[in-house]
């Protein structure tokens, strides 16, 4: 029987973690790499993804890249090839809401197509992208010890259930979670394993105004959030990186095509 501490030891794997400058991809690249992978960064945002590289040292690098370019994609994993010479993991962290994409402001019949276009392409064609350039490699390579190799993506709760405002972003990580199962069909001779993760309620740049008030105290929708969370709590950052080690490690090897819900007991609450 293999020891727990081989089962999650990702030591000597490389990992690719986009959105890597967010909250939750943030987190997720700092356990990957506590765990010991290596890491390459992916972001838009130089500065934050050299202020991480530099906290993790040698086993980080930053990589400068727009999720929707794939010849910015394909620069990144030249990078990541030539300093470590194979990708194990890729983690899809980047996305988010579109405020033109929301109801509140307006109406669901005065949403435009030009906003829910930019929601989608941020989450869903952010997620396909970076895994036809990454997953390319993933697939293609051998590796002599016969271990699989993971890609994780960042869904969301909203993607399965219905929640009132994020129409556009709701929809995106559907197809997101979709995507999940049918590569998962797909890249399975190839010895990839295709996971997903589905986090509730965090507190981060896009929803802190939403959550809590100037005060910090909660906002009517933040008590609502928490009242319908048998965890009483929002959920913190490293909970998610947690799930991600395990998927991208040994002891899911025999996982491939679900999506783990980090949530607090949300998705399982009727209310009642």
């Amino acid at each position: 029987m293999t020891s727990r501490s081989v089962l999650f030891d990702l030591d000597g794997k490389v990992a690719v973690v986009t959105g890597a400058s967010g909250v939750l991809g943030g987190a997720i690249a700092r356990g990957l790499a506590a765990a010991g992978a290596r890491v390459g960064l992916l972001a838009r945002r130089r500065d934050r993804l050299d202020d991480l590289a530099e906290s993790l040292g040698d086993s980080a690098l930053a990589l400068e890249a727009d999720v929707l370019d794939t010849a910015q994609l394909e620069r990144a994993r030249a990078t990541v090839l030539a300093h470590w010479g194979r990708v194990d993991a890729l983690v899809n962290a980047a996305g988010g809401n579109v405020a033109a994409a929301t109801v509140g402001e307006r109406s669901f019949f005065e949403l435009s197509a030009a906003a829910l276009d930019e929601v989608v392409r941020l989450n869903f064609h952010g997620t396909v992208l970076p895994t036809q350039v990454f997953g390319a490699v993933m697939a293609t390579s051998a590796d002599a010890t016969g271990h699989t190799r993971s890609i994780v993506n960042v869904s969301s709760l909203a993607a399965q259930r219905a929640l009132t405002r994020v129409v556009g972003y709701g929809a995106a990580k559907a197809a997101v979670e979709n995507l999940t199962r049918w590569l998962a069909v797909e890249l399975a001779p190839h010895s990839v394993r295709v996971n997903a993760v589905a986090p509730g309620f965090f507190l981060g740049e896009q929803n802190r105004a939403l959550l809590l008030d100037e005060s910090g105290a909660l906002t009517e929708r933040g008590e609502r959030i928490l009242a319908a969370t048998p965890a009483s709590r929002f959920g913190e950052p490293h909970e998610v990186a947690g799930t991600v080690i395990w998927l991208c490690s040994d002891a899911a090897s025999f996982v491939t095509g679900v999506v783990v819900p980090i949530d607090g007991g949300f998705n399982a609450f009727s209310g009642i």
